[in-house]
């Protein structure tokens, strides 16, 4: 097998030729810029994002970043759109087309289409003096100066800055809307994802028996409780139903250091007084959160200082959430 050299020098020399191109346009962020925030945060229709070619795969991109943060977006493909697709835009919509030199020839048959409707159009561009950026209300300039392939023609610089920036439009319009975690949640109710911004405590201990002893069950009773419900502890109530501590595997295995019989001892004498608890309406990170800080398997669910249940480890892990 013929091993090739310097593979790690040409990859090191691509992402430096990528990075250093999406710091050039940073100055490039201007008060035109904030004007088609502006637009955008005004506008009632829908942002539509089109390009052809690897363009067209970014906006694919910028338009699922931007229906996920809050910003209703289509995609369009630029040679679709001159044959039909551009019965899509309606009233009130805004289209940002994304090209590199702004001069293609779907490109150029396109403007004028959607000129004629009356529709705003964004150009994300690296020639801001194209066809596309000369004719576009607003110009994001894009600049790319070389690709990152030794030929210079593969779309790569290019694609990296235009992804780059149409993430700082999205996370602009993200802010400026107060688009909260709630929202997000909102929209990404699939995955591990979803679940730390949505799944609850309370959607998880209802699963599980509650395991119950009172303050003078014998200790041999609670321990039966214990491994009949594999919760790995027990609640233990006062009279009143109240929750006066749990008992754990760990209570067990020291109480049978400290005595030498637990004949006579009943679940109040080796209960912990003061357990780790959450409450019902608490999100299930919260409560993994508590039980990585304190090196423990599972929380008692309480309300009102009564118990409902537990969370155990495993039901967050079972949930993806590890």
């Amino acid at each position: 097998m013929k091993l090739i050299k310097n593979i790690q020098s040409t990859a090191k020399k691509v992402l430096e030729e990528e990075a250093n191109s999406i710091l050039k346009i940073i100055p490039l962020i201007d008060s035109e810029f904030e004007s088609c925030v502006n637009h955008l945060l005004n506008s009632s229709g829908r942002f539509v994002v089109s390009g052809i070619g690897k363009s067209a795969i970014i906006a694919q991109k910028i338009v699922a970043t931007l229906n996920s943060t809050g910003t209703p977006s289509l995609f369009m493909h630029a040679a679709d759109a001159i044959h039909g697709d551009l019965g899509m835009v309606q009233d009130g919509d805004t289209v940002m087309i994304i090209s590199r030199s702004g001069d293609t020839p779907e490109i150029k048959v396109l403007v004028p289409l959607i000129k004629r409707t009356g529709t705003k159009l964004i150009a994300m561009v690296s020639n801001p003096n194209s066809y596309l950026g000369k004719n576009a209300d607003f110009k994001l300039h894009a600049l790319a100066e070389k690709e990152a392939d030794p030929l210079n023609l593969a779309p790569t610089t290019s694609t990296t800055v235009a992804l780059a920036l149409g993430d700082a439009l999205a996370v602009c319009l993200l802010e400026h809307r107060g688009f909260s975690s709630k929202d997000f949640a909102k929209y990404h109710p699939g995955g591990a994802l979803g679940k730390k911004l949505y799944l609850k405590v309370s959607d998880l201990y209802p699963a599980h028996d509650l395991p119950i002893v009172y303050e003078d069950t014998p200790v041999k009773e609670a321990i039966l409780e214990i491994s009949s419900k594999r919760l790995g502890a027990t609640a233990v109530l006062k009279s009143n139903q109240e929750l006066a501590g749990i008992i754990t595997d760990g209570d067990v295995r020291r109480m049978l250091n400290k005595y030498e019989s637990f004949a006579g001892l009943s679940a109040k004498d080796i209960m912990t007084t003061t357990p780790k608890s959450v409450t019902p309406d608490a999100y299930a990170v919260e409560a993994l959160q508590m039980m990585q800080n304190k090196n423990i398997t599972q929380l008692v669910v309480v309300e009102n200082n009564k118990p409902l249940g537990f969370v155990h480890l495993h039901d967050l892990l079972k949930e993806g959430l590890i």
